[in-house]
């Protein structure tokens, strides 16, 4: 039974991140996504983990092979734990290309675990959870960019 591990910080999910989650449980007989606290990105941050897992739970709950977790520690770790297979990274671009080879090289050698890129879908490959947040934070229209429980959650918070 192979196992995949989907990592990011998810912050919020977006339609690019949940059509790479949806391939990914196409392809693997377990998948399990994985909320990561990224220090690089936790100044900027919107929701905590425990509340970024609950988005991302609630997002995947049609698919029978997703399960959800929230990790802060080394990635190689959790990967070693659930036992995963492979990690999938999403790509956009060239900009996440370099940068995720890298992190992928770097995970191999410290774990042995190998990393599998999807690109992500053309009419995805604009989504950013910074814009998304901006976005919602000015006032405007985000519904059509994430699942339906992250469209209520960032209005509802937004409104306070």
């Amino acid at each position: 039974m192979a196992t995949a591990l989907v990592p990011g910080s998810f912050d919020p999910i977006h339609v690019g991140h949940l059509k790479i989650i949806e391939s990914t449980a196409q392809i693997f007989d377990q998948v399990v996504v994985a909320v990561v606290g990224n220090p690089q990105k936790s100044a900027s941050g919107l929701f905590d983990l425990a509340e970024r897992e609950a988005l991302v739970e609630a997002s995947v709950r049609h698919l029978d092979n997703v399960k959800t977790t929230h990790w802060s520690a080394l990635l190689t770790d959790l990967a070693r734990e659930i036992g995963a297979d492979v990690m999938v990274k999403g790509l956009r671009g060239l900009t996440d290309f370099e940068y995720e080879v890298q992190m992928a090289q770097t995970n191999e050698h410290v774990s042995g675990i190998v990393t599998m890129f999807l690109p992500t879908a053309p009419e995805h490959g604009y989504l950013a959870s910074r814009f998304i947040r901006e976005i919602a934070r000015m006032g405007g229209n985000v519904a059509d960019m994430v699942p339906p429980p992250v469209a209520a959650r960032l209005q509802e918070h937004f409104r306070s």
